[in-house]
């Protein structure tokens, strides 16, 4: 029975199964291409959960939509990179050996080489100082010299061998292959990466005059800045890199077919201890698209924008609440957004809590950046252009408890349909308003549409070992191409009384060995090849 673990080490360190792992990583990582992945968009992959029926159930049974994180991938990616470790260790033991042992001696009968030359020198002189001569010429080759006595013809020779650094290079390869995967699985633990939406100082109003928000800056210093974040298992708060980041402005430049060509926003940020200085000592960079903002590690990214609607409630006593919230783009290409606003009234307009939580305000609709109407009594509102040209929303105002009180977090787009169907929402007016326009409620409310400010969705993300996983790809593909490009040979000169022998043998790839060959016969011993044998099937003696 102890022969069983033996086998299995000996054929999990096989070259063979460490090939055969790597092939199948990459094909179990093609499921995380193709479908979405919780870790990086979980509502993509609820709904596509409920679009998919049977097949999609099925798919989150096998871990599909968790593929990085799934026991199956990780299971592939430790047995590689144990085979790896166990293909390195013995093959380097065997290459440090054979790097201390002299080149062997020379075959006894050369004719069977694949390549080989016959004839006699043109400065005479005796075998030792032939192949000094020989020997003088071989720079960079590992040589040993072989007495009558040692040599398996009995002639005195010269054993040559160069291309040892391409077991080396190999070596190197699979050592950066090594560190390549520990780089990742160690980044992936240490790793965090969030979102957090940041409304910009620029839109659309009413009189004209900019929108000033005060949630145009975002700050690295808690998870809880973030509306949504992942990190590593072995990640802690402390590890936060301190930064802050002020919002200005937007700018997305369009094509005629609404497409966005490019967009930018200017921005001001400090880190460190410099977050507490004032903000006109703040440092301004052009965040862009593919271009993020590099602070100590932390990369920043420009991934997205939208819009966030400003609305205006006048209660009947004559108070007024205005709130912007950001409202999710429904579609990508013209930006027609949806997304909910939700008010409480003035303390002391109520008689008591009750009464006042029964009186709560919440907005449902949606908001298009270029308004364009069509259906039954241009009812129905749609975008036609995803710039900021004629904006305008279609809302459900709501009277009732909001849920504002309840201490539970509320989805920001939508309604909680049980406040809908329980009756603890009643809805009261469908409107559509366009730019200034206002509705007032049979209380006497007023709701009053404001305009827009435009919102980016910033991308924080923090690998520390980044770094080493760029150093292991170089060092990889550097060995690799050492591997391809340094060709293993060997080459035995034996001088004899009937002139001398040469015989040469590729131990990789022949491709181009040929020619080399015949070079070296005719430069280094000063003899003109007789015969190069390309194919070790055909024999010919040497002439005499």
């Amino acid at each position: 029975m102890k022969k069983y673990p033996q086998l299995a080490w000996r054929w999990l360190t096989s070259m063979r199964t460490a090939l055969v792992l790597l092939f199948l990583l990459a094909i179990a990582a093609i499921p995380g291409a193709l479908l979405p992945q919780r870790s990086l968009n979980e509502s993509k992959v609820a709904e596509y959960i409920a679009n998919g029926g049977k097949t999609a159930e099925i798919y989150d049974k096998l871990q599909l939509f968790d593929v990085f994180s799934s026991t199956w991938f990780t299971a592939i990616y430790i047995l590689l990179f144990i085979s790896l470790i166990g293909c390195i260790i013995p093959r380097t033991i065997d290459h440090y050996r054979a790097s201390r042992n002299a080149p062997v001696r020379a075959p006894l009968r050369m004719q069977r080489l694949p390549h080989r030359a016959f004839g006699t020198p043109t400065h005479p002189g005796t075998p030792e100082e032939i192949l000094d001569h020989a020997q003088q010429q071989l720079k960079g080759w590992r040589t040993a010299r072989y007495t009558g006595e040692q040599d398996r013809a009995g002639h005195p020779s010269l054993s040559a061998e160069r291309g040892y650094s391409r077991e080396i290079c190999n070596l190197i390869f699979h050592l950066g292959l090594v560190g390549m995967l520990a780089s990742i699985g160690l980044g992936k633990m240490y790793y965090y990466e969030g979102q957090a939406i940041v409304v910009t100082n620029t839109g659309v109003s009413a009189n004209g005059a900019p929108n000033p928000t005060e949630n145009s800056e975002f700050c690295n210093t808690a998870l809880a800045n973030y509306d949504s974040v992942r990190a590593g298992a072995l990640f802690k708060n402390s590890d936060l890199t301190p930064f802050c980041i002020d919002v200005h402005d937007f700018h997305a430049d369009y094509l005629p077919n609404g497409q966005a060509e490019m967009f930018n926003s200017n921005i001001s940020y400090a880190d460190g201890e410099n977050i507490f200085a004032p903000k006109d000592q703040w440092k301004n960079y052009d965040l862009r698209v593919n271009h993020p903002l590099r602070l100590d590690g932390d990369r920043i990214y420009l991934q997205g924008h939208g819009f966030a609607p400003r609305f205006t409630i006048t209660w009947p006593n004559g108070e007024t609440r205005t709130q912007m919230i950001q409202f999710a783009p429904e579609d990508a290409t013209y930006f027609l957004s949806s997304g909910v606003l939700r008010f409480d009234p003035p303390s002391g307009m109520y008689p008591t809590d009750y009464e006042r939580r029964q009186n709560q305000l919440a907005i449902q609709g949606l908001f298009a950046p270029t308004a364009q109407f069509s259906g039954e009594n241009n009812a129905l509102l749609s975008s036609s252009y995803p710039e900021q040209k004629d904006p305008a929303v279609a809302i459900d105002i709501y009277r009732g408890d909001n849920g504002l009180d309840t201490g539970r977090g509320q989805n920001i787009f939508t309604l909680d349909p049980q406040q809908l169907h329980n009756g603890s929402l009643q809805k009261i007016e469908r409107v559509n308003l366009m730019l200034g326009d206002s509705v007032t409620l049979d209380d006497g409310t007023k709701v009053t549409f404001d305009g827009a400010n435009e919102f980016i969705n910033l991308q924080v993300s923090h690998d520390p070992f980044q770094q080493w996983v760029l150093i292991s790809t170089i060092t990889t593909l550097a060995g690799l191409v050492g591997s391809l490009a340094i060709k293993r040979r060997r080459i035995w000169i034996r001088v004899s009384d009937d002139g001398i022998e040469m015989g040469g043998l590729s131990r990789t790839d022949r491709a181009g060995w040929g020619s080399e060959f015949d070079r070296l016969a005719r430069q280094l011993v000063n003899l003109e090849p007789t015969h190069t044998q390309q194919e070790p099937q055909t024999q010919h003696e040497p002439k005499n």
